[in-house]
């Protein structure tokens, strides 16, 4: 079974979406996220073009990648000038990132209209760039941009700088339908006169503007292309870009390609639904595979009919993403999502259990929690419902003033609460109610617990849930947190948004606690 190569661009290309914003953090757990799940190229950005870029690549030159090759992104040098003098290549180089993934341009109207170039310049600026990156010992892919536009507007200059590519030592090239407008039979024809003209390998980068980035990709790939790069959710650009976890599901589901680590397939569910929270988006609950709806079964004889025989209206079992079957009549789920959310929890032969947390999932996701990307959260309930769940203290009360003095605002928080049966009253400041709420904690805990003081809050987001009430609306908040060896984030939901924070700070605080115990992972 061969092999067809993921390579994730959500961090660069999905990050120029219209209203989505990684922070720092969110990239880092992004990436390793990819990683554990078996994405095998991960591109991180544009070194030269933002610090928080530059700072991604330096921290992930000293992090520990178990399957994927980090990509640093860049352009061809600028005109005239040796690629070894341009700072964009040197940005590239320097990020010690094991491959570069260089982007030219292919069709003779962006060279002429847009750099301004000769052809032969744009020609000798492909061939340069990657003959310097591959000098100093680097991976590199060549995406060929505007790929399809330009051979369909001139076949001959287009293979000219394909062949340039090439011969400069292109470990790969990328044919990127940029604008998101070609048809699958155009894709597969243009990927089948590359290889047969050079015989290099060969990817895939298709962009959705025509609703066809999946069915386009699928073409590529059927016509010899053995990488497809895209983004988790198909978030990017203007109509965004592939779904690669769509691509994922029908590759190894339906065309039994190898993809992803074993198991990684029914995690896509998880994975999608994580980078919705990191990117604070909502759901697509019409999104195929791993949309709350694609398993969705309504009324009358469909249902009788799923019930007896599920196949018959599901064309792969929901399990095989991670996802679950729903009957919107009488909302029915298995239990198999639970089992593998809780496998470090040895449950597989505890069915009881196993409905109890259903149960109590089902019950909070219906008042507005999620937690695809709140697992710290999801660990204690599990431990609640088992049985194992210390109660670290005891909340009498807790209540937070702000104040506006000549337009700065000052925040405190105070908190009364019990721990090992000493009452304790706390006042913490912050620079707002969360970071007076963390503060006050701080005081009254660590004491007790003194591995509170590693845990750091790493980010903070916050989400209305039903946007028809205005400001009376529930929020959810989820809260990350760290210490030095591991990330975790928590959930709280409320119509008071100080609230929400309250309860995802708490379930941060008792993560930590029940972590440094050894608990987590023992009911």
């Amino acid at each position: 079974m061969s092999r067809i190569q993921l390579y994730d661009t959500t961090l660069r290309d999905g990050s120029q979406g219209e209203g989505v914003n990684f922070s720092l953090q969110d990239k880092l757990m992004i990436a390793t996220k990819l990683d554990n799940l078996g994405f095998d190229y991960i591109e991180g950005g544009y070194p030269l073009s933002n610090p928080k870029d530059e700072e991604f690549f330096k921290r992930a030159a000293d992090m520990d990648w178990k399957h994927a090759k980090v990509c640093a992104f860049g352009m061809t040098r600028r005109k005239e000038i040796d690629a070894s003098d341009d700072i964009g290549m040197q940005a590239l180089v320097n990020s010690k990132a094991p491959v570069v993934t260089i982007v030219g341009k292919t069709w003779d109207l962006h060279v002429n209209e847009v750099l301004r170039v000769s052809l032969e310049e744009n020609l000798a600026m492909i061939r340069d760039s990657i003959a310097y990156v591959k000098s100093e010992g680097r991976e590199v892919i060549y995406d060929a941009e505007h790929c399809f536009d330009g051979w369909h507007a001139n076949p001959d200059y287009a293979m000219q700088t394909w062949k340039a590519a090439a011969e400069a030592g292109a470990d790969m090239i990328c044919m990127c339908d940029t604008n998101g407008g070609t048809l699958p039979e155009q894709i597969a024809a243009g990927v089948s006169a590359l290889q047969k003209e050079l015989g290099v390998a060969v990817g895939i980068h298709c962009h959705n503007d025509s609703e066809l980035a999946v069915a386009n990709s699928l073409a590529g790939v059927n016509a010899g292309a053995v990488q497809v790069q895209g983004t988790i959710n198909g978030i990017g650009e203007r109509c965004g870009n592939v779904d690669l976890i769509s691509m994922a599901a029908n590759l190894a589901l339906k065309m039994h390609y190898d993809v992803l680590v074993d198991g990684g397939i029914k995690r896509l569910t998880e994975l999608s639904r994580y980078v919705y929270e990191m990117a604070n988006m909502n759901f697509r609950n019409g999104q195929p595979f791993v949309g709350n709806s694609a398993f969705a079964h309504k009324g009358g004889m469909h249902v009788h009919a799923v019930n007896r025989i599920a196949h018959s209206y599901e064309h792969i079992t929901p399990e095989s993403v991670g996802n679950a079957r729903r009957v919107l009549v009488s909302e029915l789920s298995g239990r198999s999502n639970i089992m593998a959310k809780t496998t470090k929890f040895r449950l597989e032969e505890d069915g009881v259990l196993q409905t109890k947390i259903l149960t109590a999932v089902q019950d909070l996701e219906n008042d507005g929690y999620q937690f695809e990307a709140a697992e710290a959260s999801f660990d204690l309930l599990v431990m609640k419902q088992a049985g194992t769940y210390q109660q670290a203290f005891e909340l009498d009360h807790y209540r937070v003033n702000v104040e506006n003095q000549s337009r700065e605002p000052v925040t405190d928080a105070v908190i009364k609460l019990t721990v090992d049966n000493e009452v304790q009253l706390v006042v913490g400041e912050g620079d707002g109610p969360v970071n007076a709420l963390d503060s006050a904690l701080r005081k009254a805990l660590t004491s007790s617990y003194p591995g509170l003081s590693e845990m750091t809050l790493v980010d903070y987001k916050v989400r209305v849930i039903n946007s028809t009430e205005g400001t009376a609306a529930r929020v959810r908040v989820v809260i990350e947190s760290k210490d030095k060896t591991d990330v975790w984030s928590t959930v709280g939901v409320s119509e008071n948004i100080i609230e929400a924070s309250w309860i995802a700070l708490v379930d941060a605080f008792e993560y930590k606690i029940h972590k440094d115990r050894g608990a987590v992972g023992d009911v």
